[in-house]
């Protein structure tokens, strides 16, 4: 009764094999880096990405023996667009932090729609501008499940789960169907749009796998993280930090009050589908968080690698002062403000490295707290236990920074990539492996809990903030 995992993050793909005792047996994995030519420009392999699922997928299957199903997870609005017939990627995938169509969302504004350049819309019409402006080709669009589903099916599956749809920006608010006003204002024909499944539930065959076993699970990759740290209920909330920062919250089976987004910032998500019936949620998003500490790595050269961060900002007592505000590509709850830029404060000669680094890390935790205070607001639920994972809940300075600044208990999950087991539950629930989504989150447990020591300066923290926001005031018009 194990479940095969494909999921397929923004750096990479990683195929894991799920025992019925929610461990993780084994995983392969492979790099898939995106690719960006210039600032705002962030562009996906699709093929890469396909051959990266089959290869891993066929390596653990060989490892590991025969599963009883495949569970899909996928980052989410990533819009890949392919022609029906041959099973070709027309031109580059577009990744979901590319910022290319922020003019046309604004444009769109004027017109009644609010949409974001970080949702799939604009993307896909950008896409069928550049290569099929006549709108006359058989063409499939999809999300990055979308086209692992495909891929895994050897064609003969086009469909995406609701929590997928439900952030594209091209569906109805109650996640029900696709918006024909948003497909006409976009010139998007409906024939390239997949069907909109459960996110539990059979779907097809993974034909493309040795013993062809059954398609059972897909999920974004949020919403997988939620089911896997068991935040089933209302009020139950999770954060994954890795190139970027999202928490999730559970609201039960009513859609929230606010049809886009709430007045701290966050939004509505499809949380999971199930036969039919929507769980909802909302989320709150910081556009970096990882990614802030690649560039320390990568930029800057400070650290060789990620791993060396954590100890080095143990090393100091404090920041010695500096202020960090993690706004590297624009910021998101509570003020969504795309002409953000990240700002370091307070810099002095006598400024060391590991203060530096060590602001870079509180920076990053402030952020996560900035999304508790939002969800807290609008989803009218206390959150004093916030379950974490990701990159970073590996990174013991960032974690313990993250109690301080939100004063939560922070639950570390089982695993780093709690998306693993969630899309395990979700597919795992469809074919008996479990009974209930309830039952397999009961077999878990954190692998560790973070209390708060001391308290970090949260008003200076959003001073800094203020005066970050608005450093590009055109990017900074976007609203949705």
């Amino acid at each position: 009764m194990s479940i095969l995992v494909v999921d397929v993050g923004t750096s990479s793909v990683r195929a894991s094999v799920v025992r019925p005792d929610a461990s993780v047996a084994a995983v392969e994995r492979a790099e898939v880096a995106a690719r960006s030519s210039a600032p705002g420009v962030v562009e996906l392999d699709p093929v890469a990405i396909a051959s990266a699922v089959l290869a891993t997928s066929r390596a653990l299957l060989r490892r590991c023996g025969e599963v009883t199903a495949v569970a899909v997870a996928a980052q989410r609005a990533s819009t890949i667009l392919w022609d029906r017939r041959s099973g070709s990627p027309v031109g580059p995938g577009i990744g979901w932090q590319d910022l290319r169509t922020a003019g046309r969302c604004l444009s769109l504004q004027g017109a009644g729609f609010r949409l974001a350049p970080n949702q799939s819309a604009t993307k896909l019409a950008l896409l069928l501008d550049t290569y099929d402006p006549t709108r006359i080709r058989d063409l499939c669009f999809g999300t990055v499940d979308s086209w692992v589903t495909w891929t895994l099916s050897a064609g003969s599956l086009h469909v995406t789960d609701a929590t997928n749809a439900a952030v594209t920006g091209l569906v109805l608010t109650d996640g029900s169907a696709w918006n024909p006003a948003v497909l006409e204002a976009l010139h998007i024909p409906e024939s390239v749009l997949p069907t909109i499944v459960d996110s539990t539930g059979v779907t097809g065959e993974a034909t493309a796998l040795p013993g062809a076993p059954v398609i059972a699970g897909i999920v974004g990759d949020q919403q997988g993280s939620l089911v896997g740290q068991g935040c089933l209920e209302p009020g139950d909330a999770k954060a994954t930090f890795g190139t970027g920062g999202m928490l999730d919250c559970s609201t039960g089976l009513v859609r929230p009050a606010f049809p886009v987004k709430g007045d701290a910032g966050t939004f509505p998500i499809v949380a999971w589908r199930d036969a039919g019936a929507v769980h909802w949620g909302i989320e709150a998003i910081m556009l970096s968080a990882g990614a802030c500490i690649d560039w320390l790595c990568d930029r800057l050269g400070l650290v060789a690698s990620a791993s060396e961060t954590d100890a080095l900002a143990a090393s100091a007592r404090d920041s010695a002062g500096v202020t960090f505000v993690p706004a590297l590509g624009g910021m998101g709850t509570p003020v969504w403000d795309f002409g953000a830029r990240g700002t370091l404060l307070g810099l002095s000669a006598s400024t060391s490295r590991a203060e530096l680094v060590r602001a870079v890390l509180e920076g990053i935790a402030h952020r996560g707290a900035d999304l508790v205070e939002a969800a807290e607001k609008d989803s009218g639920h206390s959150i004093e236990r916030l379950r974490v994972d990701g990159g970073m809940s590996d990174n013991a300075s960032f974690v313990q920074a993250l109690a301080d600044a939100s004063r939560c208990s922070i639950e570390l999950a089982p695993v780093v990539e709690a998306t693993t087991l969630g899309a395990a539950f979700l597919a795992g629930r469809a074919v008996g492996t479990w009974s209930s989504l309830a039952e397999a989150a009961s077999s878990t447990r954190p692998r560790a809990v973070v209390e708060p020591r001391r308290r970090l300066d949260r008003g200076r923290w959003l001073e800094a903030r203020s005066r970050a926001e608005a450093t590009v005031p055109a990017m900074t018009a976007i609203t949705f």
